[in-house]
């Protein structure tokens, strides 16, 4: 899974913000991500996978893996009903 094209992740007044661009100017919503929101949508710029991402976020954060992997299965929903992942 990663992020679809046309879709940009910008640092607007020390808040993380997504921009839709090209064909994804159609989402009209806006996200703001906090900076472990930043950190899995930087992780999905490439094709990886669920566990891969779990495994990125323990190393880089100080968390207990059920919270983690809570915490993460969620954002993930959120990005796939707002039809963001491919």
């Amino acid at each position: 899974m990663k992020i679809k094209d046309g879709y940009l992740l910008r640092e607007v007044a020390e808040t993380n913000v997504v921009v839709p661009v090209g064909a994804a100017l159609n989402f009209s919503g806006m996200i703001t991500l906090n900076g472990t929101g930043a950190f899995l949508w930087k992780q999905l710029s490439q094709d990886t996978t669920e566990d891969r991402l779990l495994k990125a976020l323990l190393e880089e954060y100080e968390v207990e893996a059920e919270a983690a992997k809570r915490d993460l299965s969620e954002f993930l929903a959120r990005l796939k009903a707002a039809d963001i992942l491919e």
